[in-house]
């Protein structure tokens, strides 16, 4: 199948998201949630079904056929990656991380996205990393507005382990 635009992307997920909750989508409710006119709906709506995405006759709901299913799933799931990778890992404010991932989600390539997420896995895993890491990274991120000085953090690190050492029997 031919690449999609961005822009048929973001129909189509407004679509699975609108099925998902309502067992179907209307154009009016495709318009309110995207913030756009009926026609443009419509038009988006002609194409999608042309692709073989959606199920669509004028003036009834929308349905997303078995391929059109996969596709949005496909498109949900990367705009979710990214999005908790932003929020999580980078602390990106959520307006702004639900903006950029659906900007990113339509370029991201399947690769870079498994990358990406087994990233994410590792840093929630590995026990050189995980939680108290990525508290570490919020905090000094949120205190000083990154940390510029390796060795001062790693001191730090240091000295909270000798006081947690030294407390243990």
């Amino acid at each position: 199948m031919e690449h999609m635009s961005s822009n048929l992307e973001d129909y189509l997920e407004v679509i699975f998201s609108l099925e998902s909750q309502h067992s179907e989508a209307r154009a009016k409710d495709i318009a309110d949630a995207m913030g756009v006119q009926r026609a443009s709906v419509t038009n988006a709506l002609q194409k999608l079904s042309q692709r073989g995405l959606i199920n669509y006759q004028p003036y009834s709901s929308v349905t997303l056929t078995p391929e059109g299913f996969r596709t949005a799933t496909r498109i949900v799931h990367r705009h979710k990656v990214l999005y908790d990778f932003l929020r999580t890992f980078l602390q990106i404010r959520p307006e702004v991380a639900a903006e950029t991932a659906c900007k990113l989600e339509h370029d991201i390539d399947d690769e870079s996205l498994e990358t990406l997420t087994k990233f994410a896995r590792f840093i929630m895993t590995c026990p050189r990393t995980g939680k108290d890491w990525l508290e570490a990274f919020t905090r000094t991120c949120r205190e000083r507005g990154g940390c510029s000085n390796c060795t001062e953090c790693i001191q730090s690190c240091l000295d909270r382990l000798d006081k947690a050492q030294s407390k243990s029997p």
